[in-house]
């Protein structure tokens, strides 16, 4: 299963819209979303997805029913199995709730966003993906993350020109 994980799109449509491009281009089955899409307007973008998208909130999604309505988003953490890799989404705003559960062994890989800065760690037996920021306010690079479940593989890929930004066997 190749799954699409991008974060903290802050509203930023025309980002959204390159990085939706890029994970109909690349045929992803799934995107996930780890919060702060900000307000539920963004829904016109997200709607061309050729795949289903799942997510949570995040700290800056004050319109919080509005994007329960238009996107199914309801929770902070959300657990998801894909080939045998049992997963965890959260925004991630407080790193010590992140180390627990990368501590926990419970989870394969546990995906959060918030930072703004892509990442790829081990944290013991969990394996820790940031896909970074979609909207590139922060640090300028506008990025999102691909996992591939079956090549047991996570890329970091550039939404702007598809530069390969980081790169992990799992």
């Amino acid at each position: 299963m190749l799954i699409g994980i991008m974060s903290d799109t802050h509203d930023n449509l025309p980002a959204i819209r390159k990085a939706v491009d890029l994970f109909n281009k690349s045929g992803v089955d799934l995107v996930v979303h780890a919060g702060d899409y900000v307000a539920p307007f963004t829904a016109g973008e997200f709607s061309r997805l050729k795949a289903p998208l799942k997510g949570v909130f995040g700290n800056n999604d004050g319109e919080r029913a509005g994007l329960k309505n238009v996107l199914g988003i309801e929770d902070e953490i959300l657990e998801l199995n894909a080939d045998g890799m049992k997963m965890v989404l959260i925004h991630g705003t407080d790193e010590r709730i992140i180390n627990a559960l990368a501590r926990s062994h419970l989870y394969d890989i546990l995906i959060r966003g918030h930072t703004h800065r892509y990442e790829i760690r081990e944290c013991g037996r969990t394996i820790l993906i940031n896909p970074g920021e979609v909207c590139g306010y922060v640090t300028g690079v506008k990025s999102v993350a691909l996992l591939d479940t079956k090549k047991r593989e996570v890329r970091i890929v550039s939404i702007d020109d598809g530069t390969l930004l980081g790169l992990m066997s799992l």
